[in-house]
């Protein structure tokens, strides 16, 4: 392509969505990153993200309300003038068993997940059909495949974004707008580091290869996603698990 390209990352100040906005920019894409949060907390991610020599932007709200994306996604729109690739990465955990799960903690999850997934992706195709150009990538997980006892939110959450990843891919595939989800399994981020060694060595039992995954490992298939080498690749599932889910 011959206009910059542009990447919009939703949960992009942190753990993989981080590794992904650095590992984007290297690849020369100018980034758009969403927080939650001021961004005024983010500005040390942002001089990260350019000191590959290209553009940042902070835009600031919450995934799960509509009018926040839509307002999030205009913000780059008139920054940039396009978005190129989309990286739903914007994502929360809160475990329990069934039975002692309260159902604000079960909809709420499934609102971060799943919902913030369709409102920024609603709301960005418009201008990817437009350019006739575009690449929607989600974070799912290994649990959405293949459950997990204590996350019957996160692994519902997660198999909503398989199913709206094929269904996507389906309806814009004439479009050139290419849509596939990253199942991560076992990566180390703040989420695995307050687990106990104990934990983590039974985690890595159950891994044929013995290790947790880091986050380059799957910030690295989404600059293959991201790139020209994937382009007839859609509507697919990739895990970067070690093998923990076959």
């Amino acid at each position: 392509m011959d206009e910059k390209r542009v990447a919009f990352i939703t949960g992009g100040t942190s753990g993989i969505g981080k590794e992904v906005s650095l590992t984007l920019s290297r690849e020369g894409f100018d980034i758009a990153i969403n927080c939650i949060n001021d961004p005024k907390n983010y500005q040390d991610v942002k001089k990260e993200v350019e000191a590959n020599n290209v553009k940042c932007i902070l835009v600031q709200g919450d995934v799960s309300v509509y009018q926040d994306t839509e307002r999030m996604v205009k913000e780059v729109i008139d920054e940039y003038g396009r978005i190129d690739v989309l990286v739903n990465n914007a994502g929360i955990t809160k475990d329990n068993l069934l039975m002692r799960m309260k159902k604000e903690d079960f909809n709420s999850v499934i609102d971060v997940n799943l919902i913030g997934t369709f409102n920024v992706t609603k709301n960005v195709v418009p201008y990817m059909i437009k350019q006739r150009y575009g690449r929607i990538i989600s974070l799912a997980s290994v649990v959405g495949v293949a459950g997990n006892a204590g996350q019957a939110n996160y692994a519902a959450s997660k198999a909503g974004i398989i199913g709206f990843t094929k269904s996507l891919a389906k309806e814009l595939g004439s479009r050139n707008i290419l849509v596939n989800a990253v199942a991560p399994g076992y990566i180390k981020t703040a989420m695995t580091d307050v687990l106990s060694d104990k934990i983590k060595d039974s985690i890595k039992e159950q891994i044929p290869l013995r290790t947790l995954g880091e986050t380059k490992d799957v910030a690295n298939l989404i600059k293959f996603l991201s790139s020209e080498d994937s382009s007839y690749i859609t509507g697919q599932v990739i895990h970067v698990d070690g093998g923990m889910v076959m």
